[in-house]
């Protein structure tokens, strides 16, 4: 069902509606994030500054390591007024971090996941999802009263599945090359995920992992070369929006207020060492597809299609899309947001930005 673009302040108000009673377990804890400065750290953070400023009886304390090799220090939501409970510093995860508070949550979302950028930087990307994944997870052994550790894992870990399992249940084991262009973070999350599963194995560490599907909203950059923003950007300075191939490729996308609240549910509710699909399964559509959408919401957009780049990695799943049948049972998620809805929601904010201007 489609509904008017929203503020960002509304954006975060649904998140934080969406999680209900459970919000109220961050009260007076304290949690760590890292990545806190991408596009996924940043709107936890946003709902962590509105958690306190009027939702938990007691502030929670967020400290947010990055190390800004694709992060932004820009605020992506609020009137800029500083919470003295969210503590950002610079920290590179594939090192020990020196925490000396006493943690009760832990998000390791770190990481380099556009395709552009894994290629540019592969070593940094293995090192973020499998040394910085272990240490994070040294940490979480030492912290007695650990809730929960959430590890962001990717849709990408199934590779390109077989016709049969799509939609793909967590029980997919994967088609992935571990040689290939995708491997770096392909490969790399594999690993964690099982990095992850060890440790609440033998160390009975609160993990759980979630397999996020192409999630998109406000606070991606112009030039993060994932579809969304690359479409956008392109139809709004009257450049032709570049399809690759043959545009059959699908894929489903998750407004980022669905993505946030269904990953706070994984940490909240999840079972450990379990994975769970997050995203949306009713909007798989094609890449010609979607172009054409844009033609109709920003009226003069033209498409062309484009044989694949140099800069972007061979071996491109030809069909992407989550069986959230164990999500919906174990955590009670739901994608609320339709793809079209969503999508007039970003490109709302977009306009908004210079960095979308030519």
């Amino acid at each position: 069902m489609s509904q008017k673009p929203q503020s960002s302040d509304d954006d975060v108000d649904r998140i934080i509606g969406n999680l209900g009673d459970d919000a109220h377990r961050f009260a007076g804890k304290t949690v760590l994030i890292s990545g806190g400065a991408g596009f996924l750290g940043r709107h936890f953070i946003a709902v962590f500054r509105r958690l306190n400023a009027g939702v938990l009886s007691k502030p929670c304390k967020i400290i947010s390591a990055d190390n800004f090799i694709t992060g932004d220090q820009t605020a992506l939501h609020g009137d800029g007024t500083r919470d003295p409970n969210i503590v950002e510093v610079w920290a590179d995860v594939s090192y020990p971090l020196p925490v000396r508070e006493d943690l009760h949550f832990i998000l390791h979302a770190a990481g380099v996941a556009s395709p552009v950028y894994y290629m540019k930087y592969p070593l940094e990307t293995i090192e973020s999802a499998v040394q910085g994944t272990k240490n994070l997870l040294e940490l979480a052994r030492r912290n007695k009263d650990l809730e929960g550790f959430l590890f962001f894992s990717s849709s990408e870990i199934y590779g390109d599945p077989d016709p049969k399992s799509v939609p793909t249940p967590e029980t997919y084991h994967g088609y992935v090359s571990s040689v290939g262009p995708r491997a770096c973070y392909d490969e790399s999350k594999r690993l964690g995920e099982t990095i992850t599963t060890i440790y609440q194995q033998q160390h009975n560490v609160p993990v759980t992992i979630v397999r996020p599907f192409n999630v998109f909203g406000p606070g991606m950059k112009h030039n993060d070369r994932r579809v969304i923003p690359m479409f956008t950007y392109q139809a709004l300075v009257g450049q032709a929006l570049p399809v690759h191939g043959d545009g059959r490729q699908t894929r489903t996308f998750c407004y980022v207020t669905d993505a946030i609240a269904g990953f706070l549910k994984t940490l909240l509710k999840g079972k450990p060492g379990e994975a769970y699909n997050i995203g949306n399964a009713d909007n798989e559509i094609s890449m010609h597809d979607l172009a054409s959408l844009y033609t109709k919401l920003i009226p003069g957009t033209s498409l062309q299609h484009i044989p694949y780049p140099d800069t972007y990695p061979a071996g491109e799943p030809q069909r992407r899309c989550p069986d959230l049948t164990k999500a919906a049972q174990h955590l009670g998620y739901a994608s609320e947001v339709d793809l079209q809805t969503g999508l007039a929601q970003f490109i709302a904010w977009a306009r908004e930005q210079d960095s979308y201007r030519a």
